[in-house]
């Protein structure tokens, strides 16, 4: 009996699969309640507006993102970080709440800004081009405070405790 050891991008796909499907199956035996993921916190100021922000930086943030949640704070967000620039998209299935987004490029400038309705699976969000970061708000808190495409985010990944950027089954 020859015992093969896992190891490398196959393992790490493996792993990949194996919590994105314990997340859907929370999920459908959870349903209405927060995705059970705890992310980290960052406050991020744009334009002289402060966010708190929790910081989806690995597939299972991702996966669950803003999705079974009754309300966000007033002044709250969630960031997506990824580490390195691509194309990416988002939609609205399970997510109860009217939300903003914005995608940002590595240095924190927004490129786009889009509305998106809630609890609308058939909407997809892609951005129009490679970008590092997806940030998203109550649905009008951009419009509410002046932020525009062209203006800057300012936050520091790096502080406080260490947040895994997201790497894409493809790396």
């Amino acid at each position: 009996m020859k015992l093969s050891v896992i190891t490398g991008a196959w393992f790490e796909n493996l792993l990949s699969v194996f919590s994105y499907c314990t997340l859907l199956i929370l999920a459908c035996v959870n349903p209405g309640q927060a995705c059970p993921v705890e992310n980290k916190h960052i406050e991020m100021i744009i334009n002289g507006h402060i966010l708190t922000a929790e910081v989806a930086g690995n597939l299972e943030s991702h996966m669950c993102g803003l999705a079974f949640r009754d309300d966000l704070p007033a002044d709250h967000g969630m960031l997506f970080a990824y580490a390195k620039d691509q194309v990416i998209g988002f939609w609205m299935k399970d997510t109860f709440i009217g939300l903003s987004i914005a995608f940002l490029d590595a240095g924190g400038r927004i490129v786009e800004l889009h509305d998106m309705k809630p609890n609308n699976s058939s909407l997809r969000y892609i951005s129009k081009v490679p970008v590092r970061y997806a940030l998203e708000v109550k649905q009008g808190w951009f419009k509410k405070n002046g932020i525009v495409i062209g203006d800057r985010v300012e936050f520091d990944l790096h502080a406080g405790p260490k947040i895994f950027l997201y790497h894409s089954a493809s790396e």
